[in-house]
């Protein structure tokens, strides 16, 4: 077990020791800023208006940091984190087996399934650390710009909506945090799959991107309604059931039972690839 906690640490000080490591928290830095300049436009901030108040509640309340957090993750999680997961994730592998380095790396004294596990658990650790550092800099920043405040909560496509004082609210922000560090996953190892591969790096984070895309495409069309519980996106955007008035945990442990269930599916496929895979041509 030691070993293995040295070999992961090594693993993450070379993730995070590249700079395109980074690229995701610098995006999702400037999108804040630029989603938070723009609510100052008195456009948005009257349809925002029009929406509080037709449903009764006042717009100085619940028009604050803790709403804008929420909007701001609700318009960009999805987009923006499975653009950089796949980047990331798909990399993994296949980056090192372009530069050669995977091959001295099998070289040494240890098995390919433990290799590829401490990747694939470098992987779920970049994906945690992206999804607190979203969560924790939206909040920052929407409170840093409007206060605290109540919080008013509008996510039609998962039919939720729910108002909070600040203490519950931000517990709400806490069970999402984890949420979404379970549900994202399903991104980094569709990533992590592709990329055990005989692949480009790019190939593989354009695979996953593509059929990620797909899926949702499908989820938003009407007239697919009937089969949405097999879409995977349906399934990742139970994060935002927690902040229902009542949480639907039943429904919430059916959509990370089934996204595991696709993990361990990608993982298993990918991994017995892998270690039958020729890295000497």
């Amino acid at each position: 077990m030691n070993g293995l906690g040295k070999q992961l640490g090594l693993e993450l000080l070379k993730l995070y020791g590249r700079k395109r490591t980074y690229i995701g928290f610098g995006a999702f830095l400037f999108v804040e800023v630029l989603l938070l300049s723009l609510l100052q436009m008195r456009p948005a901030q009257r349809a925002f208006a029009r929406l509080l108040e037709t449903n009764g509640f006042g717009f100085e309340e619940y028009f604050s940091g803790l709403t804008l957090a929420f909007l701001i993750m609700t318009n960009t999680i999805f987009f923006l984190s499975s653009l950089y997961l796949a980047l990331v994730a798909g990399d993994m592998v296949a980056k090192e087996a372009e530069d050669g380095t995977l091959r001295m790396l099998l070289c040494r004294p240890v098995s390919r399934f433990r290799v590829l596990m401490v990747k694939y658990l470098a992987c779920l650790v970049y994906t945690a650390s992206l999804m607190v550092f979203i969560v924790a800099t939206s909040l920052l920043a929407g409170v840093a710009y409007k206060g605290m405040g109540g919080l008013f909560v509008y996510a039609p496509l998962q039919g939720v909506f729910g108002l909070y004082e600040a203490g519950p609210a931000l517990v709400r922000y806490g069970f999402a945090v984890i949420l979404l560090c379970v549900v994202t996953a399903t991104v980094s190892t569709l990533g992590f799959f592709f990329s055990c591969f005989n692949m480009k790096p790019a190939a593989a984070t354009i695979l996953t991107l593509s059929l990620l895309f797909m899926d949702m495409v499908v989820q938003l069309i009407p007239y697919f309604e009937s089969i949405k519980g097999w879409l995977l996106t349906y399934h990742i955007g139970c994060w935002v059931l927690v902040f229902q008035p009542q949480i639907p945990w039943w429904r919430i442990g059916e959509s990370v039972v089934y996204l595991w269930g696709f993990n361990l599916s990608f993982l298993a496929v990918g991994g017995l690839y892998f270690l039958r895979r020729d890295f000497k041509s």
